[in-house]
């Protein structure tokens, strides 16, 4: 199925939660809303379902406008941050629920068939007669998960399903809803403030900010080529230092900033001389190495290192450059000198990985 905001706004009192909010999430797409909290990202999924009214604008489905279709004859499914399970009732009867209702009642028959086939799918088999308050989180998720998807809906709604579970299960249901949307060819909005969920599962991401749409893409273009300093920050981590366009020639452009002079290539955006900027460097692109470096090395400044935090796969360093700017650097091995810290060292970083924006 189809879904498309257009111009879509909604104020609560004298909040504006959503601000002209358009976007299209193609059919069998899994489509990501990313933002902090209180962007208003939740309010568009309430109204995708039908529990919310917008003040002014247009949903369709499939072309259709269904602003005033109720909730239950909008043929969506939707997952719950809190699950909301029924506790007095089995997994199985949990998972039935939606079955027995006029918009989706089938015979017993049928009913108990694709309960179980729904179970089977999220590997809850033997869970059948067990009560929500005898199940392990990820259980009880997948059990929520079961119940939206056992009425075949045309699209799913999840909103930030996985914020209960604990950092390494959260790792393995990321995995497991991403392998069902695509098995079942379903449409999906997902709602979430997690940037490593949203990079490791959309297809396409909606960045939000104050009820407004900031950029849409697909994560590699929103992480590679952010629009904005808030988007190059929010999404994974970034450091960001103000510059000004020096000059610009066919495929570079050469900035100035209190650490020094800056070349980035390919040229991305169309910048004039003395233009104010914002350099965005991301840690991983940064390379360390001793000081002195090589004589006329392009984007290399000297520093000390500051501190080293060390994290399992990696270690980030802390460099303080000559400037008194602090830079974060995640390194890899190869290119990581000693932990020594107050150690004099260089951070380079090659032209293709500055990315500059917008003041």
């Amino acid at each position: 199925m189809k879904i498309a905001l257009q111009t879509v706004s909604k104020k609560f009192g004298d909040l504006k939660a959503l601000d002209a909010v358009s976007f299209e999430v193609v059919d069998g797409e899994c489509f990501f809303l990313l933002g902090p909290s209180g962007c208003g990202k939740t309010t568009v999924l309430r109204i995708i379902a039908g529990f919310c009214q917008p003040d002014s604008g247009l949903i369709c489905f499939n072309n259709e406008p269904v602003n005033n279709l109720a909730p239950h004859l909008r043929n969506v499914g939707l997952v719950f941050q809190n699950y909301a399970l029924w506790p007095h009732l089995t997994v199985a009867e949990n998972v039935a629920f939606g079955l027995t209702i006029p918009a989706h009642r089938t015979p017993e028959k049928e009913r108990t068939e694709r309960v179980r086939q729904m179970l089977a799918l999220l590997r809850l088999q033997g869970t059948e007669k067990r009560l929500p308050s005898q199940l392990s989180g990820g259980q009880q998720q997948r059990v929520a998960l079961a119940r939206a998807l056992v009425v075949k809906p045309a699209c799913l709604l999840l909103d930030e399903p996985l914020s209960n579970l604990d950092a390494k299960l959260r790792v393995e249901m990321r995995l497991e809803i991403k392998n069902i949307i695509k098995t079942l060819g379903i449409t999906a909005a997902y709602v979430t403030h997690d940037q490593t969920e949203a990079l490791s599962m959309a297809d396409r991401c909606a960045i939000m900010r104050s009820g407004k749409i900031e950029q849409i893409g697909t994560p590699r273009e929103l992480y590679e080529q952010p629009g904005n300093s808030f988007i190059a920050d929010f999404l994974g981590c970034a450091n960001l230092l103000k510059a000004k366009v020096v000059s610009k020639d066919s495929d570079s452009l050469h900035l100035e900033s209190i650490a020094g002079h800056w070349i980035s290539r390919p040229c991305r955006r169309p910048f004039p001389a003395g233009t104010e900027v914002v350099i965005a460097v991301r840690p991983e692109k940064i390379r360390l190495g001793g000081w002195p470096a090589d004589a006329g090395a392009t984007n290399v400044f000297p520093g000390r290192l500051k501190e080293a935090i060390y994290q399992g796969a990696a270690v980030e360093y802390r460099v303080e450059l000559n400037c008194g700017l602090i830079l974060n650097a995640l390194p890899s091995d190869a290119c990581a000198p000693s932990a020594e810290q107050g150690k004099q060292v260089s951070i380079g970083v090659e032209p293709r990985d500055v990315i500059v924006l917008p003041e």
